[in-house]
């Protein structure tokens, strides 16, 4: 059973499903530079797209795949109409093929993507940007490690050296090859002498723990964390948040957009209101406000609590900007910018700033350990109290 959150991702991705270059979340450079490597025939046929956990590694490879199957592409996209660009939305094209980390339900049957292929169509269309650890929870893998295997990498040279069954091109996804280990070298002639029309494109988060053999054979696609507007647009725009929400999680979900939906699954209202009134509290000297909002937020749960800690990092790290690059632009709704811009103004030094956003790390870190989160809060009130004020507090 999907949670109401989970159930309002799926609805606007399903809608969605044709997961073009236009619903792939930023990387324009990136798209830019396939666009461009098929535009001059010079694509490669062993494709390594490298990038950060949310960074979209998985959907952009998927749109990749739509993009070669198309029958009406254009020069940035495809057209997400043709029959080509519905078999691949929907995983179901004959000539696109897949392989991910999966586990044996059955004693002495060995792990094998086709096996789950039916599941991995219906993550895909509930997340996109999930995590390996999501996909793995969705076939009940419990404390079980994914794999890809031997067997399966055998497979894939035996369907891969059979002719295209729609006459065109084969794709081949294989999503995290850091699950190969040393297996993955049964895979290295078919990599450097494919067959004709065979396109592998290969999906990872760490490079380096794939295998050496498998890198130098491929050409690399670095994606970069997703620019914070555009994680800002993606969430307004698929209604999963208002603008202004949607700027808060972008721009504490530091580049990810899988980091962007959880946030905003422990995002229950606005946080700029709780930032106003803690600064105030802070600024007046004001100890009953310092304790009521202790009050307040120890009720809310550790998840939100860290939100609210680090979108005031956020938050910080601006405010440092503004003081010291004042003519630099501040990415921010207007009433936040002006928060920020009346908080560099006060007379904190950057030394200063620099012990609020470590104290409000170290709380978070420590609340995020499961510490009474009523005390370490408390506690940080005071400290950052002293600090305005400048005072040294001496244990």
């Amino acid at each position: 059973m999907l949670s109401r959150f989970a159930r309002q991702v799926f609805f606007h991705f399903s809608a969605q499903y044709i997961l073009n270059f236009n619903n792939v979340v930023g990387q324009q450079a990136a798209k830019a530079g396939l666009m461009k490597m098929w535009a001059g025939n010079s694509f490669p046929h062993a494709l390594l797209i490298t990038g950060a956990e949310g960074t979209g590694g998985l959907p952009l490879a998927l749109a990749l795949a739509q993009y070669i199957f198309c029958e009406q592409k254009t020069e940035t996209d495809s057209c997400g109409k043709c029959a080509g660009c519905s078999k691949a939305a929907r995983l179901e094209h004959a000539d696109l093929h897949l392989s991910f980390p999966s586990i044996s339900h059955k004693s002495g049957v060995k792990p094998k993507s086709r096996l789950h292929v039916h599941e991995f169509r219906e993550f895909v269309r509930q997340s996109p940007y999930g995590t390996t650890y999501d996909w793995l929870q969705h076939i009940n893998a419990e404390n079980k490690q994914g794999n890809i295997t031997a067997e399966e990498c055998r497979e894939i040279i035996e369907i891969l050296y059979l002719k295209s069954y729609e006459g065109g091109k084969k794709v081949l996804i294989m999503w995290r090859p850091e699950y190969l280990g040393k297996e993955g070298n049964i895979l290295l002639k078919l990599i450097e002498e494919p067959p004709q029309d065979t396109i592998m494109i290969f999906v990872a988060e760490n490079r380096e723990d794939i295998l050496a053999t498998i890198r130098s054979r491929t050409q690399e696609v670095r994606l970069s964390p997703i620019n914070a507007a555009d994680i800002a647009q993606s969430l307004s725009t698929r209604s999963l948040a208002d603008p202004r929400m949607a700027a808060q999680v972008a721009h504490i979900a530091m580049g990810s957009y899988t980091e962007a939906l959880r946030l905003l699954r422990h995002s229950e209202n606005d946080l700029f209101p709780a930032v106003k009134q803690l600064f105030n509290v802070l600024f007046t000297n004001n100890g009953v406000g310092i304790g009521a909002f202790v009050d307040e937020w120890s009720k809310a749960g550790r998840e939100q609590q860290k939100n609210l800690l680090h979108y005031i990092i956020q938050l910080m790290e601006h405010t440092i900007k503004a003081k010291y690059m004042p003519n630099a632009p501040i990415p921010l709704p207007d009433s936040e910018t002006d928060f920020v811009k009346k908080l560099a103004a006060k007379n904190i030094p950057l030394e200063g700033m620099s012990d609020i956003t470590n104290a409000l790390s170290e709380t978070s870190y420590y609340i995020e350990r499961n510490a009474h989160s009523k005390t370490q809060l408390h506690a940080l009130l005071i400290r950052l109290h002293h600090i305005i004020l400048g005072r040294k507090i001496t244990v």
